[in-house]
């Protein structure tokens, strides 16, 4: 756990270091003409409210994908709890049964003699790992959020013109080459304009 809280104020000391993009290029029929944005949308505030889970979707106005981020932290940490309680569960009825512990809790006390002494090695071992799955899973992904509220920050201003349009129109083109020959093509010509 430590090692997870000293990554998380490392990488936040990294992210000091990010510059953003503040200038807004206007393509018309004028040349381009760059423009200075005051108090403009700072990805480098996206990445820092990330820090709270949602509160980058939230500033990038992405509402939408608040949900996504507790139910990813939701189910993720119900399955590391569910499986840590698993874990202790089947971790007590192993010392209960090796008589290393004696006072556990009446479940434990029932799955002792229930299994044998490999069988709770195999379960504990199993919840355990599972458990440890489900922690670094949720790390993860609070690391992709903050990862996802950068990434929309950076492409708020970024705007996709009404004018995309592919113009196909038929090509017809005369070889006359002395090495190729002598003759007609005939093809398509695909424009993309944006």
């Amino acid at each position: 756990m430590r090692r997870f809280w000293l990554a998380l104020i490392l990488s936040v000391l990294a992210m000091q270091g990010l510059q953003a993009q503040d200038t807004l290029v206007l393509k018309e029929d004028l040349p381009p003409v760059e423009m200075k944005i005051k108090g403009g949308h700072s990805p480098k505030k996206a990445t820092l409210l990330a820090l709270i889970p949602g509160a980058g979707q939230a500033y990038n106005r992405k509402f939408w994908k608040m949900p996504i981020v507790y139910a990813g932290f939701g189910t993720t940490v119900y399955f590391a709890v569910t499986n840590g309680n698993d874990y202790h569960l089947y971790r007590d009825a192993y010392d209960f049964k090796t008589g290393t512990k004696t006072d556990v809790s009446q479940q434990a006390q029932d799955e002792a003699a229930k299994y044998t002494e490999d069988n709770l090695i195999t379960l504990r071992d199993y919840y355990r790992r599972n458990m440890e799955l489900s922690w670094i899973i949720t790390a993860a992904w609070y690391i992709v959020q903050i990862i996802d509220a950068n990434v929309d920050a950076h492409f708020f201003y970024y705007d996709v013109s009404d004018d995309l349009t592919l113009h196909i129109e038929p090509q017809w083109n005369t070889i006359n080459d002395f090495h190729l020959g002598y003759g007609n093509n005939v093809g398509l010509s695909l424009k993309l304009t944006f």
